[in-house]
């Protein structure tokens, strides 16, 4: 049976995750427009820089900071080639953090579609003024 495009997309997702370097959760994304990927992204340190994977985890409250967000590093390579975001539909495997969920609004995101959630507690306490701006979408 052919799957729908949500379940394509996230299926890229979770192979882009499988190029993530922090292990304390493997995350991928992609941007798609018009039904075709524009970006993609995973979870891991700056160009040049070790991973946690290698080295071990940097951490400061409970956050690793050696690692930017798979969110962040799609939009960051969209804009590095000029392709842009606005409109575009985000799929990623775990529910986006706050800060991802802000930068995808920013960048005109239009809507997001996950597959799993890493902290509810998190996801609940989401103001309604930023989760109100765009639909949140979970693919089962």
């Amino acid at each position: 049976m052919r799957e729908s495009w949500d379940q394509y997309f996230m299926g890229h997702a979770e192979l882009a995750a499988t190029r993530g370097t922090c292990d304390r959760l493997r995350v991928g994304c992609v941007l798609v427009k018009e039904n075709r990927i524009i970006a993609t992204g995973y979870n891991g340190s700056l160009p040049e820089q070790p991973h946690c994977d290698t080295v071990g985890h940097l951490m400061v409250n409970d956050h690793c900071v050696r690692t930017v967000h798979a969110e962040a590093n799609a939009i960051m390579q969209a804009a590095k080639f000029g392709i842009s975001t606005k409109g575009a539909v985000c799929y990623v495997n775990w529910f986006p953090c706050l800060n991802c969920l802000k930068l995808l609004i920013s960048a005109g995101i239009a809507k997001v579609y996950y597959k799993d959630i890493y902290r509810p507690d998190r996801k609940v306490d989401y103001p309604e003024e930023i989760t109100s701006i765009i639909p949140i979408i979970q693919v089962e």
